[in-house]
């Protein structure tokens, strides 16, 4: 990580969880929520709190790391859905929210943060799980095909 840092940042400090993948601009890490084994976040490098304090053409490099990340997250492990979100109340950094999601996980068809509706099915999540390897092998290989 290089660049715009801020003393303080949890984000600008350290990695955010598993790192998966780190380019100059951004990286992919493994947000490693036990009750949701497909939740990775796409941090941009930079300090920056809003989307659109990016440059038109860093915001379009932004979208396009996200887009890899839901693209092999749905081919992957076949969510019902996929969750995009960019927050930032908690940790005002600049990073994306990306969330597989299955109707057996406790809070389906409310957000992640919601107060759970069911007990989680983890023999469905741990086969989830399973596959993570693969899809984090072609996340690799497809944000490595670009300059981020």
């Amino acid at each position: 990580m290089s660049g715009l840092r801020v003393d303080g940042c949890p984000l600008c400090g350290e990695p955010g969880g598993r790192l998966v993948w780190a380019g100059s601009r951004l990286r992919v890490i493994h947000a490693g929520e036990a009750d949701f084994p497909g939740f990775y976040r796409v941090v941009w490098s930079d300090h920056v709190a809003e989307f659109s304090g990016l440059s038109p053409a860093d915001r379009a490099l932004c979208m396009e790391a996200v887009a890899i990340v839901e693209q092999t997250l749905l081919t992957h492990l076949a969510p019902t859905k996929i969750n995009l979100a960019a927050l930032g109340n908690m940790v005002p950094h600049l990073h994306w929210h990306v969330i597989a999601r299955f109707d057996c996980d406790s809070r389906f068809p409310s957000p992640v943060w919601a107060s759970a509706q069911r007990d989680m099915d983890a023999a469905r999540l741990a086969e989830v799980a399973s596959h993570l390897p693969a899809a984090e092998s072609a996340m690799i290989a497809l944000l490595n095909a670009r300059s981020f």
